[in-house]
This record gives C-alpha cells, sequence and structure tokens, in this order.
C-alpha cells in the first residue's frame, strides 16, 4: 500500500515538473517572439530613416520638397503638448486617486466611480477626440490650439494613471500610517510625507505608462483638425500646431505617391522614439531616487 501511494505520489511530481516546463517554454517563446517582432521593426526603421537625419531635418521647416523637409515644428509641438499633458495628468490622476483611496467613503458610490474610471481605459482614443473637440475646440473656442491638444491627450491617459496611482497607494504598508498617526501627525501630513513619498516610485511607473501612450497618440489629434503641413513654429499653448505622430501619420499616406516620404516617415519615428526614450529615463530615474530613499 505505502509503495503504491509512493509510486502515485512521483507520478503526480513528474506530471507537474513536465507542466511547469510546457509553461516555461511558452512564456519564453512568447517573449521570444515579442523581442523579434520589436527588433525587426527597429532595424526596419533604422535602415530606413537613419540615413535621414541631420541638422537640416531636426531644425528645418516642413516642405513638400522631401530633400529640404524638417521636423523642428512638430517637435516643438509635441513638446509644448507634453507640457500640458504633463502637469495636468500628473496633478489631476494623482489628486483623484489619492482622494479616491484615502478621503472617500467606502460604498456604491465610490465603487460606482472606480468602475467607470475603470471602464474608460478601455474606451478608443478617437472617441476622446471627438470630446475634445467638442468641449475644448468648440466650446472653450481654443480650435487646435496646443491647449486643446493638450486637453484632449490629458482625458486620453488620466484613467490609466489614477487606476495606478491608487494600485500604488493602496501597496504601501498600514504601519506606515498608523505610526505617522500614532506621533501626532494630521491625516493630510501622514499622506504629504508619508504614504506619497513611499507610493511614488510606482506611481511614475504608472505615469511612465500613461505619458508614453499620449506622446504617441494620433487620433484624438487628427479629430481635432491638427494640420500636418505647418510652417510657424509654436511659441505657446494658444499657438496652432502640429506634432510628430500626425507627421508621421500623413508622410506615411503620401508615401503612395513620393516614395521618399517613408522614409521621412521613417525617420521622424526615430526621432520620436529618442525622444520617448529620453523622456522615459528621466522619469526612471527619479522614480529609483525616490526608490532608493524609501
Amino acid at each position: 500500500m505505502e509503495k503504491l501511494d509512493t509510486l502515485k505520489l512521483t507520478s503526480r511530481m513528474n506530471a507537474r515538473v513536465r507542466k511547469n516546463a510546457i509553461w516555461k517554454s511558452i512564456f519564453f517563446l512568447s517573449t521570444l517572439f515579442g523581442l523579434i517582432v520589436l527588433a525587426v521593426l527597429i532595424i526596419r526603421v533604422l535602415t530606413q530613416g537613419a540615413g535621414w537625419i541631420d541638422i537640416n531635418f531636426l531644425t528645418g521647416r516642413l516642405s513638400t520638397d522631401a530633400e529640404r523637409a524638417g521636423i523642428m515644428g512638430a517637435l516643438l509641438g509635441t513638446v509644448w503638448v507634453m507640457l500640458v499633458v504633463i502637469p495636468v495628468t500628473l496633478i489631476i490622476g494623482v489628486g483623484t486617486a489619492v482622494y479616491l483611496e484615502l478621503y472617500a467613503k467606502r460604498g456604491k458610490f465610490q465603487s460606482f466611480i472606480e468602475t467607470n474610471i475603470s471602464n474608460l481605459a478601455g474606451v478608443p482614443s478617437i472617441v476622446y477626440g471627438l470630446l475634445g473637440l467638442t468641449v475644448f475646440s468648440r466650446l472653450m473656442d481654443l480650435g487646435n490650439a496646443v491647449l486643446a491638444g493638450g486637453l484632449t491627450l490629458s482625458l486620453l491617459v488620466l484613467p490609466i494613471l489614477i487606476v495606478s496611482a491608487q494600485e500604488a497607494l493602496r501597496a504601501v504598508p498600514g504601519h506606515l500610517a498608523e505610526a505617522s498617526y500614532a506621533m501626532g501627525a494630521t491625516k493630510w501630513q501622514t499622506i504629504r510625507r508619508v504614504i506619497l513619498p513611499a507610493a511614488l516610485a510606482s506611481i511614475l511607473t504608472g505615469s511612465i505608462l500613461s505619458l508614453s501612450r499620449a506622446i504617441g497618440e494620433t487620433a484624438p489629434l487628427t479629430v481635432l483638425g491638427i494640420p500636418a503641413f505647418l510652417l510657424p513654429f509654436p511659441e505657446g499653448i494658444f499657438d496652432t500646431f502640429t506634432a510628430l505622430p500626425m507627421q508621421i501619420y500623413y508622410w506615411t499616406l503620401d508615401s503612395s505617391l513620393v516614395a521618399e516620404y517613408a522614409n521621412l516617415a521613417a525617420a521622424t519615428i526615430v526621432v520620436l522614439l529618442v525622444l520617448l526614450f529620453v523622456l522615459n529615463s528621466i522619469a526612471i530615474f527619479i522614480r529609483n531616487k525616490f526608490q532608493q530613499r524609501y
């Protein structure tokens, strides 16, 4: 009897080992497939567009002549939009998460709000473009200015940041807040000096993901009527602008008429990836600094 039980136990262990090996292989192949696709895309873009990147391309104005076209206007427009998106998203997003997690009473109303915020994270981006067109462009009469585009993209990424910030606040150990209260700190002092610093690293991780999505969105800007061919450089948040994703989109469409536009689109993609890498690196540096401190 004992021998039979031992055989059954050994058989179960072997089955679990085989199952573990199978799932490990599946996960490895999935990761490898994603890395291969990413490598192919990056290599294709670099080989097609790297030769077109020079000082004239980075500092020049848009032109119908592919040899003379530059992206400085689109680059400045992207930077101006992000200067609107970053503060609006961080202030409103983190503030909403703090209220829902630390101030709002638990109940059906809070659950209703959280459910709708989670659902908004999955709404197609073009819907936010229609909302921005109605509210910011027409109702507030901002037209296709930088401020309208920035506020529209902020609405797009706010649900993502709110959900990630809530999860970061929930992950803070409860004994930290209890220790702060025990020392006589008020609720706001505890939030500002204990909870937020402890959750800041995770909040910045969510911010990186949300801002990365905002910087590459095209559909909301298309709905707002953001032009692709714009000669004046934007100098403020009330100026008309164009952005790198818009330029990539239209140059890709026009590549069927002028083959060189495909190379310009690839070169612009490289610049956008570099800009995204720089912004993410700054955010990761700040995150790691606070992660080591707390």
